[in-house]
């Protein structure tokens, strides 16, 4: 079913489009990813969806009886207005129903006639019906999952809202929309301030939601676990793709791949027919010459579009001086504040190594960094940090920039004279800030310009040791690959703090580890610590488990001994594998030729099995070939 769709749509600020004509549907039991490059309109379309704007051109079609919200990112709260009545707030729309319910029982029992009480009855049934399908009847339970899922406690459930912080006020809102539980949800950024534990449980709770939802997200992991469409928004054009993000990006570099094949393919055939114009377009063949003319003029007209690629920023850091082989070193280290944070840690950090840190909100991630680093003492212990290491800090909140601050002068190096104005735009261009971009102040930025203004800086500073506090915080996926490749080709040492896993995954050779007061090392990145706690897991299963008794002995077999070993290749004439080979080859053409054009895409059943079926004929094509050669060798 529908529930809502949009044609022609355009939207514009001072004269300039963001996107037009539009068209898209969402249906009951989607859940879209919608991405794209920062500045691409991600945002806007969602509160066009959402009702909060208006287009310029086309129109959004949402279906009668449709609830549609979008998770809001600056709540206003009500002075005495408590975590719980804020949170309850989202099941109004249940609660009226309720009422309506016992209304519509009160009528049938005053009823004073069966006609009288017919309607009642069926109005009666008709709401209970509803609040079935709404899951009324668990509101407490879900009223409480949901918050401890979010992180908080049953202490807090009466706190003014109004003194939460800013993270835990976004969870709120979170929390709101997740029990209003609309007909489709709009989520723009919704693991925004979540550690990995709690975004791991709201990817849970989410993929068992029946209700569509539209997610911008750049957590590539989310996304993976969450969405079954997605959607990317880039130089105003839509392309629909099903299946999660990894999916995606599969059928995108391969769509890029056979495209570009066919882009060759008639560059070639132009040429062909351009050259036979050019020597018989006057002489005896002047009449086949004039059809070329023709067919080169269709050609033009059916040209292939390749795909528009979505390039990050360079980025890059300099080259800096070589440092100690131990950058860090730090000796039975221990800090508390409420609580202990990490006791004990003796933790060593060698030159070239990129160390993330990790761990759930509150577990003291930011203050163990500036306790490594000298910039926050500890309780006991010490800290060591080795031969001319030089320290560049990125600070989460990132107030290393000064608000009021033109972006070149913020970035620009203090106290060095070798760095002139066009050195400076330079390096900003290479973060991707061009043009009048740097004589904006810092508080003009938006969140994700501010974000790479804040890794120019920390660039300019030639540091050999760079600490950087959630950097990909307001950076798009292109932008957090950039900073990623980056971070791989650095020739000094890096210490980060993410909850991106998939960006810890991809530079983090080492994990510091922070939960329960204690930190734990990992030698390795994300996906060997989550190997590595799936093992614990296990092991603590099975430590658990009761023992069975020892099997008997298995009987004396000597069948194995006899049998002869397999031979790699059966027996197949070469002849009849070329054959095969040459018609795997001529459908995987035509496969390939399916791949590239839009509407193989606008069913998601058919792209599917369009891509398995490619995938399905390399991979037969890998081993009829092996197979052929043996075949010719050994003169079947």
């Amino acid at each position: 079913m529908i529930l809502i769709s949009a044609q022609g749509l355009g939207r514009q600020y001072a004269g300039d489009p963001i996107f037009l004509d539009l068209a898209f549907e969402v249906r009951a039991g989607e859940r879209i990813g919608l991405v794209g490059p920062n500045g691409a309109g991600k945002t806007t379309l969602m509160k066009l969806l959402d009702g909060l704007e208006q287009p310029e051109y086309g129109r959004v079609y949402v279906r009668p009886g449709i609830r549609v919200s979008l998770l809001r990112q600056q709540p206003e709260f009500g002075p005495d207005e408590t975590l719980m009545d804020v949170a309850r707030s989202g099941l109004a729309s249940l609660l009226d129903l309720q009422r309506e319910m016992e209304e519509a029982a009160q009528e049938m029992a005053e009823a004073e006639d069966q006609a009288d009480r017919d309607r009642a009855t069926k109005r009666y049934d008709a709401l209970h019906e509803q609040l079935l399908h709404q899951d009324a009847y668990s509101i407490e339970h879900r009223v409480e999952e949901i918050l401890t899922g979010l992180r908080f406690t049953e202490a807090e459930f009466n706190r003014p809202a109004r003194t939460f912080s800013g993270g835990q006020q976004s969870r709120l809102m979170l929390a709101k929309l997740l029990l209003e539980s609309p007909d489709v949800m709009l989520l723009d950024e919704p693991s925004n301030h979540l550690d990995i534990e709690t975004t791991e449980w709201l990817e849970n709770y989410l993929s068992r939601q029946p209700v569509a939802m539209v997610v911008v997200s750049h957590d590539r992991y989310f996304l993976d676990r969450v969405v079954n469409k997605v959607w990317e928004l880039n130089e105003g054009r839509l392309e629909v793709y099903p299946g999660n993000y990894s999916q995606y990006w599969k059928l995108r570099q391969e769509k890029a791949k056979v495209l570009e094949r066919q882009a060759e393919r008639q560059e070639e055939q132009a040429e062909k027919l351009e050259a036979y114009i050019r020597k018989y377009g006057a002489g005896q063949r002047a009449k086949q010459a004039h059809d070329r003319e023709r067919k080169l003029e269709k050609l033009e007209k059916d040209r292939v579009e390749t795909m528009r690629e979505i390039v990050g920023p360079v980025m890059g850091f300099e080259e800096v001086d070589r440092s100690g082989d131990i950058v860090i070193e730090a000796r039975h280290l221990t800090k508390s504040f409420d609580k202990p944070l990490f006791t004990d840690l003796n933790v060593a950090v060698g030159r070239g190594e990129c160390m993330g840190v990790m761990g759930p909100n509150g577990s003291g991630k930011t203050t163990l960094i500036k306790t490594l680093i000298g910039r926050d003492k500890a309780d006991k212990g010490e800290v060591r940090l080795g031969h001319k290491v030089q320290v560049g800090y990125h600070d989460q909140g990132l107030q290393s920039l000064s608000h009021g601050t033109t972006v070149v002068r913020a970035v620009w190096p203090e106290d060095d004279p070798d760095w002139v104005e066009g050195d400076v735009r330079g390096l900003l261009a290479r973060f991707g800030l061009t043009g009048e971009i740097a004589f904006q102040t810092v508080g003009q930025l938006s969140g994700g310009e501010k974000a790479k203004a804040a890794l120019a800086r920390l660039c300019a500073t030639g540091a050999n040791l760079l600490v950087m506090d959630e950097p990909t915080n307001h950076l798009d996926i292109w932008s957090c690959e950039a900073l990623e490749r980056s971070i791989r080709e650095f020739e000094g040492t890096v210490l980060v703090v993410s909850h991106d896993r998939y960006f810890l995954n991809a530079v983090a050779d080492r994990l510091l580890v922070l939960g329960d007061g204690r930190a734990r090392v990992i030698e390795g990145n994300y996906e060997t610590y989550q190997h590595l706690i799936e093992r614990e897991k296990e092991a603590a299963a099975e430590k658990s488990r009761p023992k069975a008794p020892p099997a008997p002995p298995p009987a004396a077999d000597n069948a194995s001994a006899r049998t002869p070993p397999k031979k790699k290749f059966s027996y197949r004439k070469a002849a009849d594998l070329e054959r095969e080979i040459s018609e795997a080859e001529a459908e995987l053409a035509e496969v390939e030729d399916l791949l590239g054009q839009p509407a193989t895409y606008r069913d998601a059943l058919t792209a599917v099995k369009t891509q398995d079926r490619h995938a399905a004929l390399k991979e037969k094509l890998e081993k009829l070939y092996p197979h052929w050669e043996h075949a010719v060798e050994a003169n079947w």
